[in-house]
């Protein structure tokens, strides 16, 4: 394991920005917030990145939420939900809900949003709709019924889902400029790569944000976000700096650090149909290989969690009685003997095959993928470590072009993620390239389990189905779970009352205020 080396050239940065009395200050009525990468919708019926999803919740609010503190859903837009039937519920608007442009919000409005998804194949969220309701239809001015294809645990979850408004939008359904218009706590006025500028919605009918403008500026690089905040021109990151770095800059006066637990994991996707690692053996020797208490303990920080599964300790699902992979490389070794990949020259340079890996082209990642890739070489498996930008990037993953990879989850509040990442339905392919089983994995028991788990209404049911879900994948390993990161929260000094959420979304921003 390399040793513990930080960035130098950051360190005396910060040393310097810390010693001058030149500060800027980002204006009185404007929150200023940082982002890695740029969204590309906020539409809600069409995101697809994190950061899409992030800002579509600050303009369009679903009929329920999760930003709590135990991802529960609960009633935001919506009054109340019937149950008709096991197939049928009934949802009722609260009164006098208005769209950030003044238009009322009614039934109509939540079936169109529903419903206009259900009929184009090419919409994101299409088949994530489309195997869950038949049809959404509006039964009253405030009453929306929802057909469901079958008994489903997820529904109250799954209506934290954007509604946005039917007459904003084109007669092909979409939003003029691409802004779409809802009932969120802010209006977004414009977006493009280089950020996102927002102004509270004074419809809002909850409490209305603190601060009257919000400016989330796209800064790729992870040392310039950080001086950036230590400098004041800007007030707020959310999970944006190197985790070794974040005790040292805690230090900075300028800055104060707030961490919490998180509801997203970290992992290296294996893709499944590659001749090498299709053998559950190789898979489970590189996740021998892996010393992640060392990465967490030298390389994060010691700000994460480490991973045995899709969820985290502490979701009501997680099944703690699992297979554990720490490290053991003669065991690593021993599999990939018993798989055919012999060491060809013992203690000598040669590997016993090569891999490539794919990364995004943020430096702390590609430095991780290295940590990674030496591990690795300890077993006699070569890696080439391939950083892209993260467009590319993402787009080879989920045309199953790599062989390694890593990136993190979206905030999994739901063991029905399981269904997702791992249901081989959700391969992707030509019909839904953007499913999530993107590691291509194929088990029939785990598609049936996960079918069923969607099904059952009574949670200790689930339960006991996600628990054989979780021992299976920890056994097959179609990914190898590494670590669920704190969430952390850099603030300018002059900031408070920022909600740091274990789903990690930005809807924590409305309770946040600025002091001289």
């Amino acid at each position: 394991m390399p040793s513990r080396r930080k960035p130098i050239t950051l360190l005396i940065a910060l040393a310097a920005v810390a010693c001058s009395h030149r500060t800027r200050r980002t204006p009185d009525d404007t929150l200023v917030m940082l982002m890695e990468a740029p969204a590309t919708t906020t539409d809600p019926r069409n995101t697809l990145s994190n950061y899409d999803t992030k800002l579509a919740h600050l303009i369009a609010s679903g009929l329920t939420t999760v930003d709590n503190a135990t991802m529960a859903p609960e009633l935001l837009l919506a009054e109340k939900i019937d149950r008709v039937d096991d197939l049928t519920y009934d949802v009722t608007l609260k009164p006098g809900l208005l769209f950030s442009d003044g238009n009322p919000v009614t039934a109509a409005d939540v079936a169109w949003t529903y419903q206009s998804v259900l009929d184009d194949p090419k919409a994101v969220s299409y088949h994530q709709l489309t195997e869950r309701f038949t049809k959404i239809e509006a039964t009253g001015a405030r009453t929306t019924r929802f057909h469901m294809v079958a008994p489903l645990a997820t529904f109250q979850t799954d209506l934290d889902f954007g509604i946005v408004e039917r007459a904003a939008a084109t007669k092909g359904g979409r939003f003029p400029n691409g802004i779409a218009i809802g009932c969120g706590p802010y209006v977004l006025d414009r977006l493009d790569d280089t950020g996102a500028w927002f102004h509270a919605n004074p419809r809002w009918p909850f409490a209305p944000p603190k601060i009257a403008k919000l400016e989330i500026k796209v800064v790729r690089d992870a040392s310039a976000r950080i001086l950036m905040l230590v400098g004041g021109s800007a007030d707020l990151a959310q999970n944006s700096a190197r985790l070794d770095l974040v005790d040292d800059i805690a230090q900075q006066w300028r800055v104060h650090v707030e961490s919490g637990p998180s509801a997203l994991l970290t992992y290296l996707m294996m893709n499944n149909d590659d001749p090498i690692l299709k053998d559950v053996r190789v898979r489970q020797a590189i996740a021998l290989a892996l010393d992640r208490d060392a990465i967490i303990k030298q390389k994060l920080g010691g700000h994460a969690v480490l991973a045995t599964g899709l969820l985290p300790p502490g979701h009501w699902a997680y099944e703690p009685n699992v297979p554990h992979w720490r490290r053991d490389l003669p065991r690593a070794k021993q599999l990939l003997e018993e798989a055919g990949y012999h060491d060809p020259d013992g203690d000598g340079p040669e590997p016993r095959f090569t891999l490539t890996y794919k990364t995004s082209s943020d430096s702390y990642r590609v430095a991780l993928a290295n940590v990674i890739a030496a591990q690795l070489r300890e077993a006699g498996i070569a890696v080439e470590v391939s950083p892209f930008e993260f467009a590319t990037f993402f787009k080879q993953v989920k045309q199953g072009a790599y062989q390694l990879a890593s990136m993190q989850t979206s905030d999994i509040t739901e063991p029905d993620y399981f269904y997702t990442y791992f249901n081989s339905v959700r391969i992707p392919g030509k019909k839904n390239p953007d499913d999530g089983n993107r590691w291509r994995y194929r088990n029939p028991r785990v598609d049936a389990l996960t079918e069923l788990g969607r099904r059952q209404l009574d949670r200790g049911a689930r339960r006991t189905t996600y628990s054989e879900v979780q021992r299976i994948l920890a056994t097959e390993l179609p990914v190898i779970p590494l670590w669920h990161e704190d969430n952390i929260v850099v603030e300018n000094r002059t900031v408070t009352g920022y909600s740091l959420l274990p789903n990690a979304r930005y809807t924590g921003v409305v309770t946040t205020t600025k002091s001289e």
